[in-house]
């Protein structure tokens, strides 16, 4: 157990260099979030006033919005990391080697949570510092980006996964753009749920960004629902217990065709 964790943080380390050596790259995945908070902030932020939303500061609801929503968007590229792996055979290579094969697909995991961590937490200071409030807390702020790497891993995995079925870029790209709008708008990221459709609310309640919001804002509130932060966050934790099952499945497919 030992050797198999020094491991996968050695694979870890070698995922994250290449961040570290290119900081600018994590200011560039910050444009869209940026571009969330303070574009949609301003144009919606009447929408308070509207019966049902319960009023407030719209910054306050979109901040863990926009968290979700990056961690969602950044975890739907992962495959094609593993797919660039595969092209240039560096994962073949390792499989010529005696490193734990848990740690070539933990590593994919682990780098995926440290990602949506430092993410998750400066989209929280650029919200403080647009003048969103947080009622709740560290410990809310803390069960927001536990819920965002939760949701990370769970789309982080399943596109690994999709990374080493399907083997093709545009495959991925097609996949990834079918998604991503759909679960952004099907779910209450820009909107309570008491003014949705009650068609979208069903749909949501199936969503694991619903879910991760859900979670975070309930936790962020002035007087939390455990129990809702429990539930959402129990399934978030299942979803991604298996979406890691299935990549470690497929990773073990993919093992036995080369």
């Amino acid at each position: 157990m030992t050797e198999t964790l020094r491991q996968t943080w050695y694979m870890t380390g070698r995922r994250l260099t290449p961040m570290l050596r290119q900081p600018a790259f994590l200011l560039i995945t910050l444009v869209q979030p940026v571009v969330w908070l303070f574009l949609f902030g301003a144009l919606f932020r009447k929408v308070v006033e509207l019966p049902g939303f319960g009023g407030g500061n719209y910054l306050d609801y979109l901040v863990p919005g926009v968290v979700a929503m990056s961690a969602l968007s950044g975890a739907m590229w992962a495959g094609m990391g593993t797919l660039e792996e595969i092209e240039r055979g560096t994962l073949n290579r390792f499989l010529t080697t005696p490193v734990s094969r848990s740690a070539l697909m933990n590593a994919n995991v682990v780098q995926q949570g440290v990602s949506t961590t430092v993410q998750s937490v400066l989209i929280v200071l650029l919200g403080k510092a647009g003048g969103a409030t947080y009622p709740g807390g560290v410990g809310g702020l803390a069960v927001l980006v536990v819920a965002s790497v939760l949701l990370g891993t769970c789309v982080g995995a399943a596109s690994n996964a999709l990374g080493m079925l399907v083997r093709q870029r545009e495959s991925i790209i097609g996949i990834n753009t079918f998604l991503l709008l759909p679960m952004t708008f099907l779910s209450s990221a820009f909107m309570k749920p008491a003014l949705m459709p009650s068609w979208m609310r069903h749909i949501a309640d199936v969503n694991p960004l619903d879910w991760a919001l859900v979670a975070g804002r309930s936790a962020m509130s002035a007087a939390p629902d455990w129990g809702l932060v429990l539930g959402r966050g129990g399934a978030l934790l299942l979803a991604a217990t298996v979406a890691v099952w299935l990549s470690t499945r497929t990773f073990r497919a993919y093992q036995r065709s080369v």
